[in-house]
Order: C-alpha cells, then sequence, then structure tokens
C-alpha cells in the first residue's frame, strides 16, 4: 500500500482548505498545509487591482514565493495530492516554491484546484515543468464538490 499526502494551499483558509481536508479522509491520507512565510491580506488577493501582490507575483517571470518549512517528511511518501486554488490560469507562485524545493521523481503527483471561474489552462505544464520525472495526474478542478464526488474522484485514481 502507497503512502499518501494531501498538500494544500488555501489564501483565505476557505474553499481549498476544506477540499484538501475531503481528499485526505477519502484518500486515507496525512495533510500538511503548503503556508507562504508571509501571510497574504484581503488587499493583497483583491485580483481586480492588478498592482495587488498575487497579480503581481503571478505576472513575474521566475519568481518563487518563500514558504515557510513543512511539518511533514515529504520525501517518505509515494503520492502525493497537490490542492490550490487557481490565480492566473495555473497554481499560485507557491505551488512552483513547493514543486521546485522536493526531488519528486518517481512519486505520484495529483494536482487539484479550486477556481472562482478561471481556468487552469496553464496548470498541468507549470507541473511538469516544475516536478520534472514525477508521475503526473492531469489537474482537476473541482468547485463546490461534495464529499461524495471527492469520494468518487479518489476511487478512480486507484492509489492502493
Amino acid at each position: 500500500m502507497s503512502k499518501k499526502l494531501v498538500v494544500y494551499f488555501s489564501a483565505e483558509r476557505g474553499k481549498t482548505a476544506d477540499l484538501a481536508k475531503n481528499v485526505a479522509a477519502a484518500a486515507g491520507a496525512d495533510i500538511s498545509e503548503i503556508r507562504p512565510t508571509v501571510p497574504y491580506s484581503a488587499d493583497d488577493l483583491y485580483w481586480p487591482n492588478f498592482r495587488c501582490r498575487s497579480v503581481v507575483e503571478m505576472h513575474t517571470p521566475g519568481f518563487f514565493q518563500e514558504m515557510l518549512p513543512m511539518d511533514v517528511d515529504v520525501m517518505s511518501y509515494d503520492v502525493i495530492l497537490v490542492g490550490s486554488p487557481v490565480w492566473c490560469e495555473t497554481a499560485p507562485t507557491i505551488i512552483r516554491t513547493f514543486l521546485k524545493s522536493y526531488d519528486l521523481t518517481g512519486k505520484q503527483v495529483i494536482p487539484f484546484c479550486t477556481s472562482g471561474g478561471g481556468n487552469a489552462a496553464e496548470a498541468d505544464g507549470d507541473f511538469k515543468k516544475y516536478a520534472p520525472g514525477a508521475k503526473l495526474t492531469p489537474y482537476v478542478r473541482m468547485n463546490r464538490a461534495s464529499a461524495a464526488k471527492v469520494a468518487d474522484w479518489v476511487k478512480s485514481l486507484k492509489l492502493d
């Protein structure tokens, strides 16, 4: 049986955090939050202002958000499910930082996301770029997914 971990970033500790908890429960996985060294304020996340922190970060080539150390040994897991919101059609920069921080070669990496309506067109490419050598599953968007829908998705992954 594979050892499974759900890691997630949720800027406002809302939809993505709730989804990650449901995914972890359905998968029988441990769970850990990816946290930036400087938390985001509401103003930092106000994307209609193109000068807000989150938008500037996403449009700065090569930018990597600093993150606090993880509270688990990521490398001891075989399957890593990575949850985040969608920002600018991909995962936030802190997810890039997480992916680059570990050699995920040979590990199964399964990205999932929440979105207020935008698509995640760039996400698969970013995961391939920042987690080379990982066994990647295509990015899945699950807005307002019930626990039953999440359980069905996790079952379809055939993780055990």
